[in-house]
């Protein structure tokens, strides 16, 4: 049977376990359209964030 030589430090453990707290990205229903989105992000489809138009509308 293997055996670790030697004791994992608790900064590797850290690492580690740091993927555990990943979560699957959240998503809310666009106010125009009805589809969901990214919150915080632009929404590439019509170039809208936070009511502006910041980006060209995407054909």
């Amino acid at each position: 049977m293997a055996v670790p030589k030697r004791k994992t430090s608790p900064m590797k453990r850290g690492f580690r376990r740091s993927a555990d707290a990943i979560a699957n990205p959240t998503y809310v229903e666009d106010k125009d359209s009805g589809e969901l989105r990214r919150p915080h992000h632009v929404y590439l489809k019509n170039g809208m964030y936070r009511g502006r138009q910041i980006l060209a509308a995407k054909n």
